[in-house]
């Protein structure tokens, strides 16, 4: 008989009656989109960013926040043909309570062994799963071949593993507060002087500086939607100061940081710069 969990329209509803919000992934691990704009991809393929690409919906309606225990959403509407040809369902692990160590390969799992305590172990393609008990940020590349995936992320339901869930330790904690924020693929390039030349009014150090202070504050402050403040904020520095070559990566970094500190990952930030660049056509 074939595995229940291998199922994924079932496994998501079994998942979902435990309290395990779910969602379903189609090939390639990506989300749906759960409306027209973002069906097939056209908001941009962007998940997680409420204001990602074309997407203009009224909520974030894809990736880790569309996760529902509701089996209303799950079994009707706008969910309801994505079973047909879902590859997988993934779960919200910071949803559930949970976190996931994401090892991806032999080498990442010999690591955990030494490192980690044990816990509950789910085998993957390549690695394993380990599942503890209790939240944290979700951080990628904590060290080779190692993601955690817990608040603001989703992970790939591959079966209930074996071995009994422990509490999340002090030393997975420990590998994000050890993972320094790098402002990987935020290079602007060669960004062209505003037509008129002559030196750029935004050099004056006491200008930038502000601008960028009030950008981290508006960050910091953010109390919810802190995905479309990130990106909104990304998009208000880079139309003042993104065509005259005044940013630095010293500045992008700073950026990057106030929002990792508010729980995005890298590639929650890297994908909103993107995004807000390309939306200025830069």
């Amino acid at each position: 008989m074939t595995p229940t969990w291998s199922n994924p329209f079932r496994a998501a509803l079994l998942l979902a009656e435990s309290g395990v919000p779910v969602l379903p992934l189609r090939a390639g691990k990506v989300p749906f989109g759960n409306c027209p704009n973002c069906t097939g991809g056209a908001c941009g393929g962007r998940p997680n960013m409420r204001t990602a690409g074309d997407c203009r919906c009224p909520r974030v309606c894809h990736g880790w926040a569309a996760a529902t225990t509701d089996r209303t959403v799950i079994t009707s509407g706008a969910w309801a043909p994505m079973w047909r040809t879902a590859a997988a369902v993934a779960y919200h692990p910071g949803g559930a309570g949970l976190t996931v160590v994401d090892l991806d390969d032999a080498d990442a799992v010999a690591w955990a062994r030494i490192a980690l305590p044990p816990t509950r172990t789910v085998a993957t393609t390549r690695g394993e799963h380990w599942i503890y008990q209790g939240t944290m940020r979700s951080v990628n590349a904590v060290r080779p071949g190692v993601d955690i995936k817990s608040t603001m992320s989703y992970a790939r339901y591959l079966g209930p593993g074996t071995g009994t869930m422990t509490d999340l330790p002090d030393s997975v904690r420990a590998l994000a507060v050890r993972s320094t924020p790098a402002v990987q693929s935020a290079h602007f390039g060669t960004v062209p002087v505003p037509v008129g030349g002559g030196e750029c009014r935004h050099r004056a150090p006491v200008f930038l500086e502000r601008g960028i202070a009030m950008a981290e504050q508006r960050i910091t402050e953010a109390r919810t939607q802190v995905h479309a403040t990130v990106y909104r904020t990304f998009l208000a520095v880079l139309s003042v100061h993104g065509r005259c070559g005044c940013l630095t990566e010293s500045h992008v970094g700073r950026l990057f940081t106030a929002a990792q500190a508010k729980g995005e990952s890298m590639r929650h930030c890297t994908d909103a710069w993107a995004n807000a660049r390309s939306a200025l056509g830069m």
